[in-house]
């Protein structure tokens, strides 16, 4: 009977723990055609991570972080950096879709590889509801929150757990992005470049017009000065008003910024060299990012002080407070084509 139990451990063992053959010619098996270069790898990433993290979190991390915000998304791309590499690692190695799921499988065995797909999976669904939700609220923002007013009338949900309504303005805007991916992978590539191109330029604008009108006192505010919140929601003032807890609390948070870079590694079916191409893209992304966040950063609280940051829409309403009505839509624009290209 003991050595039954024993043969039967030792077999869901074995079954669980059994790894995926590393097979040389991976490159060469596969189903899906080889289309992505560098450039549409490198926007696919620049997609995924210059999304919700530049124009959703951006304002509500300034509130935890203060102007210290830049050294939060700094931490942050750092400790993605690290995980970028070993990705890359990987993909010249195991150049197969599947990303995490398909490296853990390799290296560690079926279950840890089940835990982690379906991790992957909670990921993408937490991401894509994040992303739609956000983007619903962009655009109700516009026109004068007259979308959430619609549905919280017509359609309210009194549990405490959820929204206040059923976003069934989010859900069609992802149904509709769904059969655009659904054409295939040119067809999606081409609208990922151009919105991704679109979203870069409004960044530039959004760098170059905070700049212009930059105030550094913003950064060295305190107490005493006029109009500081006396609610404790300013903290002590200056350029790290939360001290270094704020900072690495922002940090955690913008570190959910920078994880779109894993979509790269999920097309080593669809890349044309995958083992090349990859790990470059996905230091270019990173590359890219950093520079990004750290010069959104500085531009958002240099232009109107942390602790009066829109969490819904920081760039529209900071540019309206600083009394640039015509960039707020060009950064609207901007927004929404990086949200959809998310």
């Amino acid at each position: 009977m003991l050595d039954k139990a024993k043969n039967l451990l030792h077999t869901m063992w074995t079954t669980l723990s059994r790894k995926k053959p590393l097979v040389s010619t991976y490159v060469e098996a596969s189903d899906l055609c080889r289309v992505l270069g560098l450039v549409d790898l490198t926007a696919l990433g620049v997609a995924s991570t210059l999304g919700m993290g530049v124009y959703i979190m951006a304002g509500s991390v300034a509130k935890i972080a203060g102007p210290g915000v830049a050294i939060s998304f700094l931490i942050a791309g750092f400790a993605a950096t690290l995980s970028a590499l070993c990705y890359g690692e990987f993909a010249a190695r195991v150049p197969k879709s599947g990303s995490a799921y398909v490296y853990s499988y390799v290296t560690m065995g079926e279950f840890i590889a089940f835990i982690v797909g379906w991790n992957l999976c909670l990921e993408y669904v937490i991401g894509t509801a994040c992303v739609a939700r956000g983007l619903s609220n962009y655009i109700d923002a516009l026109v004068g929150d007259r979308i959430s007013s619609f549905f919280s009338s017509n359609f309210p949900m009194n549990i405490p757990f959820l929204a206040a309504y059923p976003d069934f303005f989010g859900f069609f805007i992802m149904f509709s992005f769904s059969c655009v991916v659904a054409g295939g992978v040119e067809i999606s590539s081409t609208f990922n470049k151009l919105f991704t191109f679109i979203n870069l330029t409004t960044l530039v604008i959004v760098i170059v017009a905070g700049a212009y009108k930059a105030n550094f006192s913003n950064w060295t505010l305190s107490p005493s000065d006029a109009g500081f919140p006396t609610d404790g929601s300013g903290g002590v003032g200056g350029f790290l008003p939360f001290g270094f807890l704020g900072v690495f609390s922002g940090a955690a948070k913008c570190f959910y910024s920078y994880t779109g870079f894993d979509s790269v590694a999920t097309t080593g079916e669809e890349a044309k060299n995958p083992q090349k191409l990859i790990p470059l893209a996905l230091l270019m992304t990173l590359t890219i990012a950093v520079v990004t966040y750290l010069g959104v950063a500085i531009s958002l609280t240099l232009m109107w002080p942390y602790f009066d940051q829109s969490v819904r829409a920081p760039f529209p309403y900071a540019f309206e407070k600083t009394n640039m009505p015509g960039v707020k839509w060009v950064v609207t624009t901007g927004a929404l084509c990086a949200l959809c290209s998310w």
